[in-house]
């Protein structure tokens, strides 16, 4: 089939790639030229495992494309995703400006043949039906300069314009740092909108991943496809975006009390987690959730339920708890170290999440703040950032181009981002360079026992 996915970030990027990968002819488009540029010679302009092969793969094949014309792309696209950012505003509410530039350039571009018109992107709430707005008053626009003031077209044999098109609702599930594997081994796909007929077509692009045949275990059974209308699979990405956030908090605050009380919160995250209604997964403590998505869902679902006159307090009370766990290395570090003033502080991590380049909302940021204003000098190293140009946008932090480096001099670590690489570290030569062996494990990563036998003094995160 003929893809157009406008918008190239982490969502649009990937799912270009991968319905490329799978044998669709894509066309991505992008308005940055110089990211256009560095796609078509066929570099990826963000970190993700996998992501560069794929996209390398598909251009070698000639299945994708990358452009600036978003009028080339229209034309070519059976199928047009919008995957643009939707970040977030002082208010909460998702910034839309993007989304509705798209759909309006989309409207003034279309003409001829049927269109389904994709939400890729993180929208608000009835969202769906307002696209379709903005798609047709871009239609209008165009009918217009075929029509001069006194209302006779320039060409009287020149039909109206006419577009059909459906939009549907297919929000992403993808995680940062595995987005290509989650987008072949999906748990669903959800499609929401009013046409069987766009239904059925979106059924057909995603076919190949509903029967498995790019999964790492092809015997499974096919993927679940949800079909709803389009307001409930808006609601279901932030729904399923809230409810982790909330379960990470909920482990959090566990996590404070068995600091309290002597508990280990390892052990009883694993108690609970094997409960088949509470499941093992996003229950690890640490020092709080960040990123683009769960900070920015979160607030625009309690703006959405504002807006209607309902006061999301779960939800808020989930965001309280973020906010404060994000400081509770702060806490444990002036609990072993006393004064910071004049101490160095070293941070293994900065990316929000280990196997991505991501430093949106990420808690080091918040870290970096915290003790800067406190009179410490910060020291950082992360295996993406020290080895990229996105260190020269960090202030506050000397960035350091490996572990040993970090250590040298430093009163403390603290485990920021739980890299792989940073469980095979040789702590007992990074401890020997400090002036104080002393680490915080903001993500109960480490092994305690190992971390005691390699000379540190260790912290953990209700442990």
């Amino acid at each position: 089939m003929r893809v157009c996915v406008i918008g190239t970030g982490y969502v649009g990027l990937v799912t270009g790639a991968c319905l490329a990968h799978i044998g669709h002819d894509v066309i991505c488009v992008d308005n940055n030229e110089e990211k256009v540029k560095l796609m078509k010679s066929g570099q990826s302009p963000i970190f993700e495992p996998g992501l560069s092969e794929i996209m390398q793969s598909a251009i070698n094949t000639g299945k994708i494309e990358f452009s600036t014309d978003l009028a080339a792309g229209v034309t070519h696209g059976e199928i047009l995703f919008i995957a643009v950012g939707t970040p977030p505003l002082p208010t909460g509410e998702s910034d839309t400006r993007y989304v509705e530039a798209v759909a309006r350039g989309i409207g003034v571009n279309l003409n001829g043949g049927y269109k389904v018109i994709v939400n890729k992107s993180t929208v608000p709430i009835g969202s769906g039906d307002w696209v379709r707005m903005i798609v047709l008053d871009g239609i209008a626009e165009r009918q217009k300069t075929l029509v001069p003031a006194g209302g006779v077209a320039i060409d009287e044999n020149l039909p109206e314009i006419t577009a059909q098109f459906d939009v549907v609702s297919n929000p992403e599930f993808l995680r940062e740092g595995s987005a290509v594997y989650d987008t072949f081994n999906p748990d669903r796909i959800v499609l929401g909108g009013n046409s069987q007929k766009a239904i059925a077509l979106m059924k057909e692009l995603y076919a190949p991943i509903v029967e498995r045949q790019y999964a790492v275990d092809q015997s499974l059974a096919p993927v679940p496809v949800l079909a709803t209308d389009l307001s409930s699979a808006e609601m279901i990405k932030y729904a399923a975006n809230a409810f982790l956030a909330t379960k990470i908090s909920f482990i959090n605050e566990v996590a404070n009390i068995c600091d309290r009380v002597g508990a280990d919160v390892t052990q009883v995250a694993k108690g609970i987690g094997l409960d088949s209604r509470i499941g093992n997964k996003f229950l690890q403590a640490g020092i709080g959730w960040g990123g683009s998505c769960f900070p920015k869902d979160v607030s625009a679902l309690i703006h959405t339920a504002d807006d209607y006159g309902y006061e999301a307090q779960l939800m808020k009370a989930s965001v309280s708890v973020n906010e404060r766990q994000r400081l509770i290395a702060l806490e444990k570090l002036q609990q072993v170290l006393k004064i910071l003033k004049g101490k160095t502080v070293g941070l293994l991590g900065l990316t929000f999440k280990p196997d991505t380049d991501d430093l949106r909302d990420a808690p080091a940021l918040n870290l970096i703040e915290q003790l800067n204003r406190l009179g410490a000098k910060v020291k950082a190293y992360d295996p993406i950032v020290s080895q990229t140009g996105l260190r020269h946008g960090i202030s506050g932090v000397l960035v350091e181009t490996d572990a040993e480096r970090l250590a040298d001099g430093c009163d403390a670590l603290v485990l920021v981002t739980e890299w792989q690489q940073f469980s095979t570290l040789d702590y007992v030569k990074m401890a020997k360079l400090m002036n104080h062996a002393v680490i915080i494990d903001g993500r109960n990563f480490l092994n305690p026992e190992e971390m005691v036998r390699a000379g540190f003094q260790y912290v953990g995160i209700g442990r």
